[in-house]
């Protein structure tokens, strides 16, 4: 029973793994590190891709991406002030961190899938060469953290809870002094 519970296990990776293979070819970051327990294969399939298509977003500001990745009724549930709801004021925030940081990159360093949820450590970077408010960028290196909760639902992301380490990019981009 036990090598039979394994095997069964092992056939699961396999197929996620695989999985993750085919969808590099399509240029989605790789996860440093995915974590889910035991019994969370199945729910693993369906959110481990919408997490590094909405990562490849942000990676890329391509567009696609996030159309891929999220659903249409998306909801953010930590909407800054001032953002419109939806997909339009995530693509809108990602146009305004491209003026200020171009090259902006973002690196999941780690993924934990629970059930219909995904847990996102980001690392973001770049360099400040365009404009943030009355700030022209100098090419300084920009390099700040974030954690994302997505609910995913039907293979797209329905919900985020989401948190910046804002304080570190406007110091980085000198807004704020340290």
């Amino acid at each position: 029973m036990i090598l039979r519970q394994s095997f069964v296990w092992l056939l699961c990776l396999i197929g996620i793994f695989s999985w993750t293979a085919v969808a590099s070819a399509e240029d989605l970051p790789t996860p440093r590190s995915i974590i889910f327990a035991t019994g969370q294969e199945a729910a693993a399939q369906q959110v481990i891709p919408a997490a590094r298509k909405y990562a490849a977003f942000w990676n890329t500001g391509e567009d696609r991406y996030a159309e891929a990745a999220l659903a249409e009724n998306f909801v953010d549930r930590t909407l800054p002030s001032g953002r419109p709801q939806g997909l339009k004021g995530v693509l809108e925030a990602s146009k305004n961190f491209r003026a200020a940081i171009p090259d902006l990159r973002a690196e999941i360093e780690e993924l934990l899938v629970v059930d219909d949820r995904a847990v996102v450590r980001y690392i973001f970077t770049g360099h400040f060469t365009g404009a943030f408010k009355d700030l022209k960028g100098d090419g300084r290196a920009i390099s700040f953290r974030a954690v994302d909760i997505y609910r995913v639902q039907n293979g797209k992301i329905s919900d985020n809870w989401h948190l910046e380490d804002n304080l570190a990019l406007m110091q980085q981009l000198g807004v704020v002094k340290p």
